[in-house]
C-alpha cells in the first residue's frame, strides 16, 4: 500500500477514536490511588490503557489539527499545542505511576500516598517537591486546551462542528470537578471521551470519502465515483 497524506490522516483518526473509547473505559475500572494497589494487576493493566490513550490521543489530536490546520487559524493552533501537552503530562507522569511507584511501595509507602493524591488532592505525607504543581497545569492544559481546540473546530467547519462543541463543553465542564467527590468526579471526563471518537471518526469518514490521486490534482470525491 502507497502511504499518503489521505492513509496518514485516516489513521490519526483510528487513533483519537481509540483514545477516546480508552480515556472512557479507563474512568470506570481505574483503582484506587494509594501505596495498597500500585502493586496489584488492575494497576498495571490500568496503567497500560493510560499509557495508550495518551500516546494515541497526541497522534489524534494531531491529525485533527493538520487536517483543519488553515481553517483553524491561530485559535486552533493554540488549542492543539496545550491539548497535545496536556496528553504528554498525562504519559510522563503515568509512566512513572505504572513502573516506577510499584517498585517504591513496600520500602516508602508514604512516599508513594504522597505522589498519587496529586491528582485526589490528598496532603502529601512527605515532601515531594514541585511534583503538586502538576495537578494545576493539567488541569490548565486540560480545560483551556480542550476548550479552545473544541471553540476551533466548531468555527472551522471541516469536521462535525458539533463533535468539536462537545470537547469544549466537556472540558469546561471539568471545572465543576473540585465540588465532587474524586470518584465521581472522574466521569466529568466521559464527555472528553465521547468527542474524541466523534472526531476521530468524522476524521476517518471525511478522508474515506476524498481521496488525492497520485501526483497531486484536485481532490475525487469517491461518492460520486463509479
Amino acid at each position: 500500500m502507497t502511504i499518503s497524506t489521505s492513509h496518514l490522516t485516516r489513521t490519526a483518526g483510528v487513533f483519537a477514536v481509540a483514545s477516546g473509547l480508552l480515556y472512557i473505559i479507563i474512568q470506570f475500572v481505574h483503582p484506587a490511588e494509594d501505596a495498597a494497589t500500585v502493586t496489584t494487576g488492575t494497576w498495571a493493566i490500568v496503567g497500560s490503557m493510560t499509557e495508550f490513550m495518551a500516546i494515541f490521543g497526541m497522534v489524534g489530536v494531531t491529525g485533527i489539527y493538520l487536517r483543519q490546520v488553515t481553517a483553524s487559524g491561530i485559535l486552533g493552533l493554540i488549542g492543539f499545542v496545550l491539548f497535545w501537552c496536556f496528553y504528554l503530562l498525562t504519559a510522563a507522569f503515568n509512566f512513572a505511576e505504572t513502573l516506577i511507584m510499584p517498585p517504591l511501595a513496600a520500602q516508602a509507602p508514604q512516599f508513594v500516598n504522597s505522589f498519587e493524591g496529586i491528582f485526589t488532592e490528598t496532603a502529601p505525607q512527605v515532601d515531594i517537591g514541585v511534583l503538586p504543581a502538576v495537578s494545576p497545569i493539567a488541569a490548565v492544559l486540560y480545560m483551556l486546551g480542550g476548550a479552545l481546540f473544541g471553540l476551533a473546530i466548531f468555527r472551522a467547519r471541516v469536521l462535525d462542528r458539533w463533535a468539536g462543541a462537545l470537547l469544549a463543553v466537556g472540558a469546561v465542564s471539568t471545572l465543576a470537578v473540585p465540588l465532587l467527590p474524586h470518584a465521581v468526579g472522574r466521569f466529568a471526563a466521559i464527555p472528553v471521551g465521547l468527542a474524541m471518537v466523534w472526531l476521530g471518526y468524522s476524521l476517518w469518514t471525511l478522508e474515506r470519502r476524498t481521496i488525492l490521486p497520485h501526483g497531486g490534482g484536485p481532490l475525487l470525491d469517491l461518492s460520486t465515483a463509479t
